[in-house]
């Protein structure tokens, strides 16, 4: 369903998790899932970095004027993605000895250009 501003969230949404996915693959990430849910939450892509599991959230903000993309993650959202994290690794108990972390791909609309902030190890 389109938005009043024309903007549709689900369709800009997957292409904001296609080009966080294609970012860091370029930095040599491997994509294991995408979308993966939980009654928590959904973590948006799950990577592998060597041996780490790295869970990504997406941002996308089509201005900073009120803030990155990156400040939307707070507390309450950690807390749903840790959760989440966690039905995974019990659901896949052969990953749940491996390493793992939390990264922020956050991606500003600036006119034409798209700026890509890649927060490691964010929380």
């Amino acid at each position: 369903m389109a938005e009043p501003s024309g903007r549709n969230t689900l369709r800009d949404g997957h292409a904001a998790e296609t080009l966080a996915c294609r970012h860091l693959e370029g930095h040599g990430l491997r994509l294991i899932a995408r979308n993966v849910r939980s009654p928590f939450g959904e973590i948006d892509l799950l990577m592998r970095e060597g041996e780490t599991l790295v869970f990504v959230e997406v941002r996308r903000r089509a201005s900073e004027r009120f803030g990155t993309p990156a400040e939307t993650v707070g507390a309450r959202k950690q807390q749903r993605l840790r959760a989440t994290a966690a039905h995974y690794l019990q659901q896949h108990p052969q990953e749940s000895q491996k390493p793992c972390r939390f990264d922020i791909l956050a991606i500003s609309d600036e006119g034409s250009a798209q700026r890509i902030e890649w927060l490691r190890d964010a929380f």
